[in-house]
């Protein structure tokens, strides 16, 4: 468990494993690190895990500025190479996804290969745009603790938050989506909100690529994941079922089996 000083801000980070390989890994906006917890139990032993809080979210600094997207891309370009770790495989999860597809974009030189999960290559809808502009208003002016009740069941599906003997669990990411800085997470709301379509570029990707979804989805839907695939040279599709946006955390094992069926498929492991 360590910081870093990169790119004008301060990242925390986790590095666990010593192989050669490392797997990079990127998570959503208002969750942290410990998402990918399930799956890094799973490769650890077999390559370096490195998983980071963005700015403005779980033990990385809360900046002034600086939560555009492109700067985003930028932090974990800057991470990866202060870390030594290029080239590294890649998991990105929403924003991570956001993340890593401009990095292939950007830096091609850096990435092994791409999973990208619970994502989409594409601009807000304006539906979407409008709600989460309402969501961003509520937790400027009043807090995070006025719009969770809103925020969990896009996050998670309904089968995860109701499941009794996964309350601790539930507990826990209501106290770690609460517990961001609301001026982080406006501005970083606002900065990855606003974003650009970037699917027709992908047809130009050469690194082997994966899109994971969860079937019940609500924010970055099945269909994203399918119009991300039809464009990716070679890409394959992973449905997770009875998970939502955050399958990670949800379905731990079914995603860590669905990135060991892509490296096996793609000769990486």
């Amino acid at each position: 468990m360590s910081k870093v000083k990169v790119n004008n801000v301060e990242l925390y980070y986790q590095s666990v494993g010593n192989e050669s390989e490392t797997i990079f890994f990127s998570h959503g906006y208002l969750m942290n690190n410990t998402m990918f917890n399930g799956q890094i139990d799973v490769f650890k032993d077999r390559f370096r895990c490195v998983s980071f809080d963005h700015r403005g979210h779980g033990q990385s600094e809360v900046t002034k500025n600086g939560y555009e997207l492109d700067n985003l891309v930028t932090d974990a370009i800057s991470l990866i190479e202060a870390l030594d770790e290029g080239p590294v495989h890649f998991v990105g999860m929403s924003t991570g996804g956001f993340v890593g597809m401009r990095i292939a974009l950007r830096r091609p030189d850096l990435l092994k290969s791409l999973v990208l999960m619970d994502t989409s290559a594409e601009a807000e809808s304006e539906t979407a745009l409008k709600q989460y502009n309402l969501l961003l208003w509520m937790i400027k002016y009043v807090g995070l603790w006025a719009v969770v009740g809103q925020v969990m069941p896009i996050l998670f599906h309904k089968n995860f938050l109701k499941d009794d003997s996964r309350q601790a669990e539930v507990k826990n990411w209501r106290h770690i989506v609460t517990g961001h800085s609301k001026r982080g997470i406006v501005s970083f709301g606002k900065g990855i909100f606003s974003r650009n379509s970037v699917l027709e570029q992908l047809a130009g990707l050469s690194l082997s690529a994966a899109v994971i979804v969860g079937e019940q989805d609500i924010a970055t839907t099945p269909e994203y994941a399918q119009r991300m695939v039809d464009v990716i040279p070679n890409a394959k599709l992973y449905k997770i079922p009875d998970a939502g946006h955050s399958a990670a955390v949800e379905k731990p094992t079914e995603v860590a089996d669905a990135m060991r069926d892509f490296y096996t498929n793609a000769g990486i492991i």
